[in-house]
């Protein structure tokens, strides 16, 4: 078996981003810029593919780099994301020990401040509790994601109309087509930290927008799990804008939704 590195990114050097990103594994980089060209060349002996594109849209990088993958495992990544170096040996070794799994989610080293998850031991992940992991931490068998016509939603991520939320609806999406979806401990790489392309504070448009998401992920019961969301955050998220106000923004993206 082979890993495949499917990277998005902007503004990039092909050699340079892969030395940062101690890429040792056949990749092919999505790389937004403002020009259209393709680079191919060889790297410690794998095969990196560098496309330039002129267009705006994580989702778009995502699914370019998905439609054209081809190895085995397809291995998701950012541009701020460093590997260890035997980050190919950990994930093939955890696939070839569960047979049964389809896609497995690693750990990666983050700061304590953006940290949404920690995987201490192997465990299946279902629909109730895989909102947590980032796109990056998501390895799958490329066949089977094919098969099952699996892509990243446009709608969603920086550069595209709705913030955040497009790692979450495409891991849904996996378990929902009966993919098996599994997290392991073991830790394959560290995030580095970069300024947000879409946080911009807990304003209007985050609760908005969080509404939306609610909605395409949790249909009828959106808003009681947005009341849940804001309880929960309350302390965090709601110093600017109170708590009840924050429930109406997302009661109206949520109702933008359904339209």
């Amino acid at each position: 078996m082979r890993v495949q590195v499917l990277v998005a990114a902007m503004f990039q050097e092909s050699q340079q981003l892969v030395n940062k990103m101690n890429i040792s594994t056949d990749a092919i980089i999505i790389n937004q810029c403002d020009k259209n060209g393709y680079e191919e060349f060889d790297h410690k002996g794998a095969i990196i593919r560098f496309f330039s594109m002129k267009e705006r849209g994580v989702g778009l990088s995502r699914n370019n780099a998905l439609l054209r993958a081809e190895d085995d495992i397809s291995l998701f990544s950012d541009e701020d994301i460093v590997f260890r170096d035997n980050y190919e040996e950990k994930i093939l070794q955890e696939f070839q020990q569960h047979p049964q799994a389809d896609m497995i989610v690693f750990n990666f080293d983050v700061n304590e401040e953006r940290r949404t998850y920690y995987n201490k031991e192997w465990k299946r992940v279902h629909l109730f509790n895989c909102g947590r992991y980032p796109t990056f931490s998501f390895a799958i068998r490329t066949e089977k994601m094919h098969k099952k016509n699996i892509t990243y939603s446009l709608l969603f991520g920086g550069g595209a109309k709705y913030s955040n939320g497009e790692d979450s609806l495409f891991i849904r999406e996996c378990i929902k087509k009966g993919l098996q979806v599994y997290a392991s401990p073991q830790v394959i790489g560290k995030e580095e930290g970069r300024p947000s392309t879409w946080f911009h504070g807990y304003n209007e448009k985050f609760f908005f927008d969080r509404g939306v998401l609610y909605h395409y992920l949790y249909g009828h019961l959106a808003y009681v799990l947005a009341i849940r969301f804001l309880l929960k955050h309350r302390n965090q998220m709601c110093k600017e804008i109170p708590c009840k106000e924050a429930l109406k923004l997302m009661k109206k993206g949520i109702a933008d939704a359904r339209i």
